[in-house]
């Protein structure tokens, strides 16, 4: 891992609040596997799915805007586990909330996606590494 993205993730790791949009109910995929790779990691999360619903016992709020209503106040980093047309609306929504950290899971980015987080001056993940991996992710818990 490069120096500069080290810092990224160190970054995205520091903040105290996050959310997982594209958070899924089905444990075989990485929607559920990102959210409970935090729930393993110990760190407050929130699930994000525009059916709604429960994601392993979480509230799972249709949007990022009706999560920050909810939890009073913006997550402070963003996991997105969506198909790429979808994270370039997530990133819009997440700079209008003020979001200052995106990491967009291997196969959620797209260069749109990527240049609206970094026009808004957001700190951006992208393409580089997966969270699952950095965290240490365990399939049986």
């Amino acid at each position: 891992m490069s120096t500069a993205l080290q810092s990224r993730v160190e970054a995205f790791l520091a903040s105290r609040v996050f959310a997982v949009v594209g958070a899924s109910a089905d444990r075989a995929k990485f929607g559920n596997k990102v959210l409970r790779c935090y729930q393993q990691a110990g760190r407050e999360v929130a699930a994000v799915n525009r059916a709604g619903g429960t994601v392993e016992g979480l509230v799972a709020y249709p949007d990022l805007t009706t999560a920050t209503l909810e939890l009073q106040g913006a997550p402070e980093a963003i996991s997105i586990v969506t198909p790429p047309r979808v994270t370039e609306a997530v990133m819009r929504e997440a700079v209008e909330l003020g979001i200052r950290h995106a990491w967009m899971q291997p196969g959620a980015q797209s260069p749109e996606a990527v240049a609206i987080g970094r026009a808004a001056g957001m700190s951006v993940i992208a393409g580089d590494a997966c969270l699952l991996v950095v965290l240490g992710f365990r399939e049986g818990d």
